[in-house]
């Protein structure tokens, strides 16, 4: 069984990566302008890619006998990222995915340190992943904002 701070971190990434996926998926519907083809298709791959990371996290806490959060109301409880406004213009769309990024990247290392300490190599590698994908994609974000 997993402690219940890691629980915690956990269920709160699960929530993290299912408001992101709705967000992404709005940005994908509505991204518009010069650059709509390259970004239509990176965010289909970034929703993508956070569903992946849904299942992961939930089915780790399913191995680890504990339960994962799995209503909209529990999401919207645990989430630390913000839903799409509607109102956002491209640019704005690309920094807010950043910002998520780089704040769901930060949280993780404190999972990444009580599954250290837990001596649960497992969840701490798949964490490590999932983090090392987010920095990635900030990144290449970032450069496509030319920051």
């Amino acid at each position: 069984m997993a402690n219940n701070q890691l629980t915690a971190v956990i269920n709160k990434e699960i929530a993290n990566f299912t408001i992101l996926y709705t967000k992404l998926h709005n940005y994908h519907w509505f991204v518009s302008g010069p650059h709509f083809f390259s970004l239509h298709e990176k965010l289909e791959q970034l929703y993508n890619e956070a569903a992946t990371n849904i299942d992961e996290l939930a089915e780790r806490l399913l191995a680890m006998q504990e339960k994962p959060a799995a209503t909209i109301r529990e999401y919207l409880e645990l989430t630390t990222v913000e839903e799409a406004t509607g109102s956002e213009n491209t640019e704005d769309m690309v920094q807010s995915v950043i910002s998520d990024f780089q704040k769901i990247s930060k949280e993780l290392d404190e999972g990444i340190d009580l599954a250290g300490q837990a001596d649960d190599d497992v969840t701490s590698d798949m964490l490590t992943g999932m983090k090392k994908s987010l920095d990635k994609n900030a990144w290449m974000l970032r450069a496509y904002l030319g920051r």
